[in-house]
């Protein structure tokens, strides 16, 4: 999305939260560089292996892998939610955010009721990092970086703009074919190794795979189809009415302030989105998420603010998946 943060000084901000995020111990409540990140899912695959598992779904235009994790109890015939972050690369805290609700989950299983119910009924597949080439790149060489890392047939400019790069009005409003914009649509729809990937699971898992939910930031909202066109989708009440259920439940633990509503009409135009995409694909429950905050910190959230963007997010997911589960 256009961005513009307001504080004094952007560039002091980066530093300060670069310097002190390049460390080998993982923590929820700080950024996790992605090796960091990649040793945290092999982990809290090897140390719960009755509710967590870890595959590869794809490799990245630099050859890094995209790892996906499973958690459930393992059961026939269930219904899953498809999580995804990091698709944006400067979007850090997307990423903190799915590493939280794997946590969240594991720990909460025997002792929260809810979460344990959904975890006995549903699948979760959560994907930590799908732009992994460009979130090494934040944290490398230009923290404001936002699209993949793959070059473009003549043209100096790199890179193209995931969530602009799947088939749904694909490359019209909100989008471009200029590769030097930050909303390149790339020249064909899922041009990108990331989003094929992301694309190859979910229709190799769509008769299981019921809500598909994708973690942004920023700007505190929760939007569903459609954003390609202004036209309605066919399920906006239900979808309406579960965003403001799911809202109201996140706002009730910190009083954020979150707005929602179809993209194209509560935000902008934007062809190409991967949850348009995937409810075009027959998903009815597709939403994304824009987290904390609304502008000051913007792409620079601090880590201080993680804890609490995670925990009330956490609520909003848990009040889907629980709806989720009872009507799909």
């Amino acid at each position: 999305m256009p961005y513009e943060i307001l504080i004094d000084d952007l560039q002091v901000a980066m530093e300060k939260q670069l310097s002190s995020n390049i460390r080998s111990a993982h923590s929820y409540e700080k950024y996790n560089d992605l090796e960091t990140i990649y040793a945290w899912s092999a982990n809290i695959a090897a140390q719960n292996p009755d509710l967590v598992s870890r595959s590869q779904i794809g490799t990245s235009y630099e050859g890094r892998p995209i790892y996906l994790l499973k958690v459930g109890k393992a059961g026939a015939n269930k219904h899953a939610i498809f999580i995804d972050c990091g698709f944006h690369a400067r979007e850090w805290v997307s990423p903190a955010f799915c590493q939280w609700f794997v946590n969240e989950a594991i720990n909460s299983y025997g002792s929260d009721a809810q979460f344990t119910n959904l975890l006995n009924k549903l699948d979760f597949y959560i994907l930590p990092v799908l732009n992994v080439d460009g979130y090494v790149y934040t944290w490398t060489t230009d923290r404001m970086w936002r699209k993949t890392r793959s070059p473009n047939k003549n043209s100096k400019c790199t890179g193209t703009d995931p969530n602009r790069n799947f088939d749904a009005g694909w490359c019209t409003a909100g989008a471009t074919s200029s590769p030097c914009s930050e909303i390149y649509c790339g020249n064909v729809p899922e041009s990108e190794s990331e989003t094929k990937a992301l694309g190859d699971f979910i229709r190799s898992n769509l008769s299981s795979i019921k809500a598909y939910l994708t973690i942004h930031s920023y700007s505190q909202m929760l939007l569903f189809p459609y954003s390609y066109k202004h036209a309605l989708a066919k399920d906006h009440d239900e979808l309406y009415s579960l965003s403001e259920g799911a809202v109201n439940a996140l706002s009730s633990l910190y009083g954020t302030i979150y707005t929602y509503g179809p993209g194209g009409k509560t935000i902008y135009l934007a062809s190409g989105g991967s949850d348009d995409w995937a409810y075009d694909m027959g998903i009815k429950y597709s939403f994304t998420f824009e987290l904390r905050d609304t502008g000051k910190y913007g792409f620079v959230l601090p880590e201080s603010e993680i804890k609490e963007t995670c925990e009330e997010t956490t609520l909003a997911v848990k009040y889907i998946a629980n709806h989720v589960l009872n009507n799909a």
